[in-house]
């Protein structure tokens, strides 16, 4: 096998990996499977995917098809060849306004596809918690619905048209077909007349189809995906007296890639949603209560009924991103429904909340009531979104598993069917989760075991399977939407029947006899129990780190929290910052998803005393630009920065560092040496003959610019020119506060005028600043992996502050990088753990200081300028993950006539030393040309561009040839009085 592997890659059109890397980063997806495939393919057009289909069928291997690989229960893991649409079969193909259709390729994103078709005044209704990164293809091989089913339907309500490949290589057309098509098509001497043959003569039998009515879930369950979809076929011309004309893209929704290879997909669209909108957020005392309010809600219109439980609300209590967005929640409430109703007029709208509210108040339920409005709503869904994430950062090896989430029931069972499932769940000392789409009768039901441990595995099956059974009491689908995959294939035949589950084995037959197509998915399924991402009742494998990871227990439970989601997959379109380097490589390996799954393998797996020591982690962290957007913006915070940094230095003591790394790691010393001869300095690094030489040594791409040395050090401004930065600034407010300024390593030598702007903006203020100016964040340490020397620098650091910062006396910094390294990585390395934590509840950005001074009222516009001006913000990344972007906005926006905006981008792409080396310098700018570079170059010269990052300001003179300003030195330029005369002396070196 592996010399034809190695044939097929030289002729394969697209991509193809068979290294130990690939196949390991895809042999999981957000379900609790692992098996690793052959080879992964990207293929580049359907030339592509047919040379896929016959190599399968020539080599006796298999095609698992995927897309963002969110399935949570296993349908895109298997050991055939893995086979990614997501990187190129990304086109929006055609859209008819008219018609409300578009056709598009399987790898388009929901939401994309949304923002593209909102000017028309149209969008795709079925919706999933992954909207920003779940694709179309992946939608239809999951018959997918979401929070939009009870008014927009499903996945398979909307599949007008298939373009498939089938399992021999050619290609079919599904679409409506009358019957006497059918009857046409079934004589045709092809794959595809097999197959129109083989269901006609199935379906056409009373007596299977009466057995079909018998066995299958209820009808009024419209949110369905146990087993292929025959029942839907059967109400159409082909079998009986109805006019409605049979479309086998009913049956390939939700067959999850095991009947064909799907290459274009036309839709139904649905005109936009009314645009008043009103959400009822109840809240209940008990799950029973919650339950009885369902029926009564649904005799409204509503457009959303979703329910989280308490164990879902208590996690968003713990993240960084979420917490803010409980602002509705009162009390403890055992759970809330999300009530929305959506209409054309406000005063409907009213109407309509009004009689939801007294229906909610006769019935006596609940106990609380909010509504909300505008961007409230949209907070509220995304804290329901986010409980799919969430549940993965319970901390420990006992995980909230997806096995029985799925189920659906008609909606007059859900309250007894609940009733019997806690039951159950007790019956097993279970604490079950409960939460998601309660006004279609399904809810993600989830138990809490370790799948590390054998009773955890048994208790895994037994409770799966008794759940089966109670679903089956009530006739529900034991899968609502997320599919059978590997965790419930195995229980189809009790769902529907041995009868029914034979018609479906000859139908996959008909379809694909090699069974080339997601072998072990729907029938002759895999094991449950098997193949599962841990090894069961395997010993611990002991990882010693420098870096204290004990708030995750230990570095590989922070790999092992994530569960596969996948929300480092969303692009540049989408709001936030994770995952740079995706979305400029757009290959997997390049997310935070893979970056965890490859150091769990590797940390568990890999023999060596230093377990490290792998070039597979060396290759995946390479791309890792540690913004530490995923610290927040990953709802189970896996943060893969301070992994990076952990494995870098345990990588370096393994193999040595390179001489451009030592460089750039050590730079500080590097920038002090210079700053001692700062015009020399400059002159070689401004001369193109030697400023290439010091590239060629450092490592550094020959189209970067090197930075600058300041003519005079903030420390030798400090000391030499104190009064005269002191000169005309003069307040009539009384000083009320002390602030400690940190005078970080990066802008003391190479930006030393925004330090002095911080100085005297400070000072105009009327603060008395103290300077910090001996001390080195070891930011740059930290990011090259030289942790016992960054330990060293925190130690010093923490010790020399601890007896200074209190909350009279912050700790206030320019550079987020630095400053904020006191929030974050000091925790992990400084040995003297309480005054470290101390010290970060009182160091603060600049911005985050002055916007909480402005809130307190004492900082006024009074005592800025009344000038007009226009300000665009890039804030940094670490900025946007360890604090927020409103601070800046904030304070730019005190003067009376500035009027600042935030440019939606995410990384620059420079983050610090990455976007000099030679080896990133395209990446670095691939990043940049996303949205920020872009977004600057459409600015007049008249806006002012706003950058608290000094690798945010290189990057963006470098792209866009643009000079860019610390906020700080904006507003100090606005005060009412300032000293534009002395900064001269510093600007020189521009």
């Amino acid at each position: 096998m592996k010399k034809q592997l190695q044939d097929f890659q030289k002729i394969f059109n697209g991509e193809f990996f068979t290294d130990s890397l690939n196949t390991s980063l895809y042999a999981t997806d957000a379900s609790v499977y692992r098996k690793v495939p052959l080879a992964v393919a990207y293929p580049k057009n359907e030339r592509g995917i047919k040379q896929l289909v016959i190599f399968a069928e020539t080599s006796n291997s298999s095609l698992i098809p995927r897309t963002a690989g969110t399935s949570l229960a296993g349908q895109c893991v298997g050991d055939g060849i893995v086979v990614d649409v997501s990187k190129h079969f990304t086109k929006i193909l055609s859209l008819d306004t008219v018609n409300r259709t578009v056709t598009v390729q399987p790898g388009v994103i929901r939401d994309e596809l949304n923002a593209h078709l909102k000017p028309f005044g149209l969008f795709f209704g079925p919706n999933t918690s992954t909207s920003n990164r779940c694709m179309i293809g992946g939608m239809v091989g999951n018959n997918s619905s979401g929070t939009t089913s009870i008014q927009y339907g499903v996945t398979r309500d909307k599949v007008l048209k298939l373009k498939t490949i089938l399992s021999d290589g050619s290609e079919a057309i599904f679409e409506n077909l009358s019957r006497e098509t059918v009857l046409y098509k079934s004589q045709m001497d092809s794959l595809e007349g097999k197959i129109y043959k083989t269901l006609y003569n199935e379906l056409i039998s009373k007596e299977t189809q009466q057995e079909i009515w018998n066995e299958f879930p209820k009808p009024e369950i419209h949110r369905r995906n146990t087993g292929y979809a025959v029942d839907s076929l059967l109400n159409t011309s082909t079998f009986s007296d109805f006019n409605e004309e049979i479309n086998l893209c009913k049956l390939l929704c939700g067959s999850e890639g095991t009947l064909a290879f799907t290459t274009e997909i036309t839709l139904q669209l649905d005109p936009l949603p009314p645009k008043h909108t009103a959400m009822v957020a109840t809240h209940y005392e008990t799950l029973e209560a919650c339950l009885n309010d369902v029926v009564i809600a649904m005799q409204h219109n509503l457009h959303t009924c979703e329910m989280m439980d308490d164990t879902i609300l208590d996690c968003t209590k713990k993240s960084k991103t979420y917490e803010p967005y409980r602002f509705f929640v009162k009390g403890n409430p055992k759970a809330v429904l999300l009530l929305e109703l959506k209409s054309n007029s406000e005063e409907d709208l009213e109407k309509q909340t009004l009689a939801l509210l007294e229906s909610l108040k006769i019935s006596k339920h609940s106990y609380h009531n909010p509504v909300l409005k505008g961007e409230e709503i949209e907070m509220a869904l995304e804290l329901r979104k986010a409980g799919l994430g969430l549940l993965g950062n319970m901390v420990g090896d006992r995980k909230a598993v997806a096995c029985i989430e799925d189920t659906a029931v008609a909606l007059e069972d859900l309250p007894a069917y609940i009733s019997d499932f806690s039951a159950l769940m007790k019956k097993y000392d279970q604490q079950a989760v409960y939460y998601a789409h309660a006004g279609a009768g399904e809810l993600h039901l989830r138990p809490i075991l370790n799948l590390k441990e054998n009773e955890g595995v048994e208790y895994f099956r037994k409770i799966t399977t008794d759940v089966a059974i109670l679903c089956k009491k009530y006739n529900g689908s034991f899968s609502g939407e997320h599919g059978d995959g590997i965790v419930r294939a195995e229980f189809i035949p009790l769902m529907i029947g041995e009868k029914n589950y034979e018609l479906l084995k000859r139908i996959k037959a008909a379809f694909d006899p090699q069974n080339i197509f997601n072998p072990g998915k729907i029938v002759d399924a895999f094991k449950m129990d098997e193949s599962l991402r841990y090894e069961v009742d395997r010993k611990e494998p002991k990882v010693e780190t420098l870096m204290d990871f004990s708030d995750y227990q230990g570095i590989l439970r922070l790999a092992e929290s994530c569960n596969g989601s996948g929300d480092c997959r969303k692009t540049a379109d989408s709001a936030g910052a994770m995952c740079p380097s995706y979305h400029a490589t757009k290959n997997e390996k390049d997310t935070t998803r893979a970056r965890a799954n490859a150091l769990r393998e590797v940390l568990t797996n890999n023999e060596d005393v230093n377990k490290f020591n792998s070039k597979e982690l060396k290759e995946v962290f390479d791309l890792c630009i540690s913004c530490k957007a995923c610290s927040s913006e990953c709802p189970s915070n896996v943060d893969i920065s301070t992994a990076k940094a952990e494995f870098l230095y345990q990588y370096n003591r393994a193999n040595g560092v390179s001489f451009s790394n030592k460089l750039f790691g050590k730079s500080t010393k590097l920038n002090k040496m210079a700053s001692n001869f700062p015009k020399l300095s400059n002159w070689f690094f401004s001369n193109g003959f030697t400023a290439n030489i010091i590239k060629n040594i450092g490592g550094v791409h020959p189209n970067r610019t090197l930075p600058r040395i300041s003519i005079k050090s903030f420390s030798k401004v400090i000391q030499s020119d104190e009064n005269q930065l002191n000169k005309n600034i003069s307040t009539d407010k009384k000083i009320s506060k002390n602030v400690l300024l940190f005078v970080d390593e990066f802008s003391n030598y190479l930006d030393a005028e925004i330090l002095v702007d911080s100085f005297q903006l400070l000072t105009g203020l009327g603060y008395k600043v103290t300077v910090i100016d001996t001390l080195d964040s070891g930011r740059a340490l930290i990011s090259k992996g030289f942790l016992e020397e960054a330990k060293a620098e925190a130690n010093k650091n923490i010790t020399f502050l601890k007896e200074m910062v209190s909350a009279n006396t912050p700790l206030v910094g320019i550079e987020p990088s630095a400053i904020l390294s006191f929030r974050d990585e000091y925790i992990r390395l400084a040995d003297d753990k309480s005054s470290a934590e101390n010290i970060s509840k009182h160091t603060f950005l600049i911005e985050e200081f002055l916007a909480a001074e402005i809130e307190e009222g004492n900082i006024t516009a009074a005592q800025f300028t009344s000038e007009e001006k226009h300000i665009k913000i890039h804030s940094h990344c670490h900025q946007k993950s360890l604090s927020n972007q409103k601070v800046t906005f904030d304070i730019l926006n005190l003067p009376q006539n500035y009027k600042p905006t935030i440019i939606t981008s995410g990384c620059c792409g420079m983050a610090g030393s990455f976007g000099y080396e030679k080896e990133h310098y395209e990446v670095s700018m691939k990043i940049g040309e996303l949205k920020l570079f872009p977004a600057i170059r459409k600015s007049s010269e008249d806006i002012i561009i706003a950058a608290n990052g000094t690798s945010c300001r290189h990057q963006i003179l470098d792209g866009t040839k643009r000079k860019a300003l610390h906020p700080v030195t904006i507003l100090r330029n606005a005060l009412l009085k300032n000293l534009k005369p002395f900064k001269k002396k510093l600007n020189e070196k521009h």
